[in-house]
């Protein structure tokens, strides 16, 4: 029998299902292309952190034509009177670490533009596949301000300096085939396959070694402040707790019987 899809129907800014283990987290105020008000990063932090406890892998994509057109500066009221730094510190920060902290792999499925801090909202999930006609923008100079959100930590890691300072100075639209071949995201998809593609992608990871996704994710994240020797060590102890997971011991009678595992997960 299908397992019946799990809706969380207190959210108004976004929508939310479970199902087969996979959580799909979507963007739903279409009509604002999905800018992110105060409503929206509180469901958003709140839904990241059922999805870690009870899915195997989350998605964030958007509804409509836009992934998410970053910050709603018509939620802000005065800008005068805007305090961005206690917005930053007490409603993005706390989301996006929800993100990066999420014990599940997380997928962006950018369906569409993605500008300021919606464009490192989707930056921020492990891995970030778009639909070819997307596009990422850095919008942050064209009214003023510098990259937040997390760009200034995402865009030198996975594009390189060079193209993080033009990309931030400029403010210029980058396809998502340039934001691919650049190292900036995963991939980018015919917009005809993407839906079908972003959906195998996370039945992939769904139907994985969960426990193995969890500590390459640690181990990867933390190596930007390790050295040589401290990260060995480290690859050594989470190895070693993967090694001690049902799934390894599946992994290796399904490789020596030349068949496909099939991973349990936590």
């Amino acid at each position: 029998m299908k397992p019946e899809k799990s809706p969380m129907s207190r959210y108004s800014a976004i929508t939310y299902e479970e199902e087969g283990g996979i959580a799909v987290l979507r963007l739903n105020r279409p009509d604002k292309m999905n800018s992110l008000s105060a409503q929206m990063r509180s469901e958003i932090t709140d839904a990241v952190g059922a999805a870690g406890k009870s899915a195997r892998v989350l998605v964030i994509t958007g509804e409509g034509r836009a992934f998410c057109a970053g910050q709603d500066l018509s939620d802000v009221g005065n800008a005068a009177s805007l305090d961005l730094e206690r917005v930053l510190r007490d409603e993005y920060a706390p989301m996006l670490r929800m993100i990066w902290d999420c014990p599940i792999p997380t997928v962006a499925a950018v369906n569409g533009v993605a500008a300021g801090a919606g464009a490192n909202l989707a930056l921020a999930a492990d891995v970030t596949i778009a639909a070819q006609s997307a596009r990422f923008i850095q919008a942050f100079t064209r009214i003023g301000l510098m990259p937040d959100a997390g760009g200034t930590y995402w865009l030198p890691r996975q594009m390189g300096a060079a193209k993080a300072m033009g990309a931030a100075l400029f403010a210029e639209p980058i396809s998502a085939k340039d934001a691919s071949d650049w190292g900036m995201i995963w991939e980018a998809v015919p917009d005809i396959d993407f839906n079908a593609h972003w959906r195998a992608r996370a039945a992939h990871l769904a139907n994985g070694p969960t426990e193995a996704y969890r500590h390459l994710k640690s181990a990867l994240r933390g190596s930007w402040s390790q050295s040589a020797e401290a990260q060995l060590d480290i690859e050594a102890r989470l190895q070693g707790a993967c090694a001690q997971t049902r799934d390894f011991q599946e992994g290796v009678v399904a490789f020596l019987a030349k068949r496909k595992p099939e991973f349990e997960g936590r």
